[in-house]
């Protein structure tokens, strides 16, 4: 049994920091689904690890090294992809970090990195993708934000702030590029158990309280946002756009 509107054969996808986390576990699933996928990061060798797992569990997948927050190298490397490896169908911009501190003494320094790394990033890669996509009519883009664009919580204001921004973002990009074919839409994943959030799936007390806030009661796992990111990739969702999906266990719709 085969079902067409969810079916990528045949499309190229661009997963931004995919060397691992949740990043990978996108490309990953949307290799499954028949997508050739381009990995990327700013280590080469992850990078290419990464790719190479994924190619040795018999998918499609090449990698593409460049820093994703230098604008610049984001025009080069998608550049590279499109007239060496093949245009891109499929951008997610997954790429991103978070720093914890108290806002009254939040550095600069750090503010300026997490926008640079969350929001600007975004820009950076998807001009050059959309440019391209708009030429041939057709193509998807996919921002991960967070269950942050919604929620705040003690120590990340500005990580709060990046991710409402980016929900914004992509009500911007849909605005102007839906009118030639693109679907740009967000995906907003809850708390997720991924090497970033060791700390916190390790702290008994935060995890505790997690369990106890979420509906669904547990840390969610990184496949389980494949689905979603498949849906978002695929004709099945060809008149959504603007849309920010959350995937939170019921973490947004409860007090």
């Amino acid at each position: 049994m085969s079902f067409p509107l969810f079916d990528l054969t045949g499309r190229r996808a661009l997963v931004t920091g995919s060397s691992q986390g949740i990043g990978y576990a996108l490309a990953l699933g949307l290799a499954e689904h028949g997508a050739s996928v381009v990995i990327n990061g700013r280590n080469a060798n992850k990078a290419s690890e990464a790719a190479e797992t994924i190619r040795a569990k018999g998918f499609h997948a090449l990698s593409a090294a460049f820093d994703v927050t230098d604008a610049a190298a984001a025009r080069s490397g998608i550049a590279y992809i499109e007239s060496e490896i093949g245009p891109i169908d499929i951008l997610i911009n997954n790429a991103g970090m978070q720093f914890r501190t108290p806002l009254e003494s939040f550095p600069v320094e750090k503010w300026d990195e997490l926008f640079k790394t969350n929001v600007s990033s975004i820009f950076y890669v998807s001009q050059p993708v959309a440019q391209a996509m708009i030429a041939r009519g057709r193509g998807k883009i996919i921002n991960i934000a967070s269950v942050q664009a919604e929620l705040a919580r003690p120590g990340i204001a500005p990580y709060t702030a990046t991710k409402g921004a980016v929900k914004n973002l992509t009500r911007g990009m849909a605005t102007d590029w839906a009118k030639h074919g693109l679907q740009v839409n967000a995906l907003a994943p809850g708390y997720f158990k991924t090497p970033l959030n060791q700390a916190l799936v390790d702290d008994a007390k935060f995890t505790a309280w997690l369990e106890n806030r979420t509906p669904a009661g547990r840390w969610g796992n990184v496949e389980e946002l494949v689905g979603a990111a498949v849906f978002l990739s695929s004709d099945a969702s060809s008149f959504v756009n603007g849309h920010m999906l959350m995937v939170d266990g019921g973490i947004t719709a409860s007090l």
